[in-house]
């Protein structure tokens, strides 16, 4: 078995992977498409899989090592007849996730880049922050990731809204964790924010989530709120947010993720109260290695001809 890996994005994918199928043959995938070979699977790396990539390569799946596929051309798949699957964040890396943006919270609030600079500077007993403790915060997304952190957001003594997508009734483990009246779709998302000191984006991107975070949904929020955004960076609108920070309606902002990856260490967004970490929020070792043997299951599927799990299309 072949797979072939687009992108040099995700490093320590290449040694789970190596762990979970030790008979695989890996190999390396010019992104562009020059020089391929043949493989039987093609996992994206922070590249993209596009029509010309799957003709080159004759690859007989496209495997996702996470959850997120907007890297994969869906429809050129499709129309070949090449399944997509991924790996669902309840089966890898939804805890994981849902610590990054505790993290992010906790270092926003905390001023972590403002304490780090007072002890450059010699300064003791300052800045000032405030407790994640009784706080108010919006998770925009309640699938395994949003759910998890719901959990550990409400551990902290947080007061927690769930927003998503479809009723609340169609999130049975969010259901279970969300208190009575602090779940609302996403189209009262506002109602929410009304309420909160920080909102937490934990969805995918899909072309019903680009840019729903917006100007309309920050500007819903109390002055001083906070972003933190661990799903796609496109979900939120670059020009809204950067308004929102030069204004001062929003406090910082908290990233996982960006518009372009990698993020310009030169980006605007740096002017102001912004916490970036590089796309790491699912990379631990522990997601890896759920992620890895649920990925290798797929790939032995394909071996024997079985029906494959986590499609996509």
């Amino acid at each position: 078995m072949r797979i072939g890996l687009v992108g040099g994005a995700f490093p320590d994918v290449r040694r789970m992977l190596r762990d979970a199928l030790p008979d695989a043959e890996l190999c390396e995938i010019d992104e562009a498409g020059r020089d391929v070979v043949a493989v039987d699977v093609l996992v994206p790396l922070g590249a993209r899989v596009d029509a010309g990539l799957l003709d080159a390569t004759g690859a007989r799946m496209v495997a996702q090592f996470g959850v997120g596929v907007q890297g994969v051309d869906l429809d050129a798949a499709r129309e070949r007849g090449v399944p997509v699957a991924n790996v669902p964040g309840a089966q890898g890396n939804a805890v994981a996730v849902a610590e990054m943006a505790v993290f992010h919270l906790l270092a926003l609030r905390r001023r972590y880049p403002q304490a780090r600079a007072a002890v450059a500077d010699r300064h003791v007993g300052g800045p000032i922050g405030r407790t994640l403790s009784g706080a108010t915060v919006t998770v925009l997304g309640v699938g395994a990731s949003g759910t998890a952190l719901v959990e550990r957001l409400q551990a902290f003594g947080v007061d927690v809204w769930g927003a998503g997508r479809r009723d609340r009734a169609d999130y049975p483990d969010a259901d279970e964790v969300l208190a009575p009246g602090r779940y609302v779709p996403v189209d009262r998302l506002g109602e929410a924010l009304g309420h909160s000191d920080a909102l937490v984006v934990c969805l995918p991107l899909t072309e019903a989530t680009r840019g729903l975070v917006g100007t309309d949904a920050l500007g819903a929020m109390p002055a001083g709120g906070l972003l933190v955004n661990v799903g796609r960076g496109p979900v939120v609108d670059r020009d809204a947010l950067l308004a929102a920070l030069r204004s001062g309606h929003l406090a910082g902002a908290g990233l996982d993720v960006a518009w372009s990856e990698p993020i310009d260490p030169g980006d605007e967004l740096f002017e102001h109260d912004v916490v970036v970490t590089p796309h790491v929020a699912g990379v631990t070792e522990d997601s890896y290695r759920a992620m890895a043997v649920t990925f290798a299951g797929n790939v032995h599927r394909l071996e024997r001809g079985e029906p494959l799990h986590n499609l996509v299309t």
